[in-house]
């Protein structure tokens, strides 16, 4: 078991990681990657069954992630390398004509760790919800996992899945909401609003919980450690928590800017200022 300390101070490299790696090609998605970093440490350092070295396609007998809002490709990469699917120093390569690291995660590559293309938004709970599925015909009784933005709820691809998640009892799975209430062109307020997004998933049949503070590393361990336990008991899960886009680097957080924008040199320095532990960078 990490310790929370350790987990904290992985958060902390990884920040590094994602302003760097946007800043190193002026392109990418720091906001939200930003915000879901303690959901993404925290799952792959404490909670997932899976084993780096071994990595399949398949994933049997292994907990499976699938990232449905592609955009934020940088913390997903952070991640995977620091977790060792693929050497860190490959980091370097972010966004870079032949990269296997494309701003979108692709699979055509063969990068470890990640099972489908995604950033086309919408599809990621289908794909989660057949994973899932395999794993009971199969007798796994692995979990799966995935992650969605708040805005990405906007699709109705997500509700046509949800429907059918509950009414075909996927209770192997755990659907999370990043809900930091804004999305590239604004306030999801504003956009379009969702709601009571508790009441709607509730309403289609699913269990829900929520994380208050998505960026409390000890809060989104609890969170996880409850939506667990509901797994087997007939329904899908999902955990709505609530997290702040661009969290870690003061000048990023409460708005939308930074959704898809990189720092600039004296920016960069500035997030760095910030983001200070036993950073070990690439």
């Amino acid at each position: 078991m990490a310790d929370l300390t350790q987990l904290q101070t992985t958060c902390i490299q990884v920040r590094r990681d994602i302003v760097r790696m946007v800043h190193a090609v002026s392109s990418g998605h720091p906001g939200g990657s930003l915000g879901c970093t303690e959901f993404l440490v925290a799952l792959y350092n404490e909670v997932m069954n899976h084993d780096p070295k071994k990595f399949t396609m398949d994933g049997i007998g292994e907990d499976l992630f699938f990232l449905s809002n592609g955009h934020i490709s940088p913390v997903f990469y952070s991640v995977l390398a620091r977790c060792g699917y693929f050497p860190v120093e490959e980091l370097k390569t972010f966004r870079k004509i032949n990269s296997r690291l494309q701003g979108h995660p692709t699979t055509h590559d063969n990068l470890p760790g990640v099972r489908i293309a995604s950033g086309s938004l919408g599809q990621g709970m289908s794909v989660a919800i057949g994973a899932a599925l395999t794993k009971k015909l199969n007798k796994d009784n692995s979990i799966v996992y995935s992650l969605h933005g708040d805005g990405e709820l906007q699709e109705g691809q997500i509700w046509e899945a949800a429907i059918y998640a509950a009414a075909n009892k996927v209770d192997n799975y755990i659907a999370t909401i990043d809900y930091n209430g804004r999305q590239i062109d604004g306030n999801v307020e504003d956009v379009l609003s969702l709601g009571n997004l508790a009441a709607k998933f509730e309403a289609f049949g699913w269990q829900v919980i929520e994380t208050e503070e998505g960026n409390n590393m000890a809060a989104v361990l609890e969170g996880f450690a409850k939506a667990k336990s509901f797994i087997g008991k007939g329904k899908p899960i999902v955990n709505i928590m609530k997290t702040e886009m661009g969290a870690g680097v003061d000048f990023m957080m409460g708005t939308h800017k930074w959704h898809g924008s990189a720092p600039n040199d004296e920016q960069l320095q500035k997030a760095l200022d910030q983001l200070v532990g036993n950073e070990v960078d690439y």
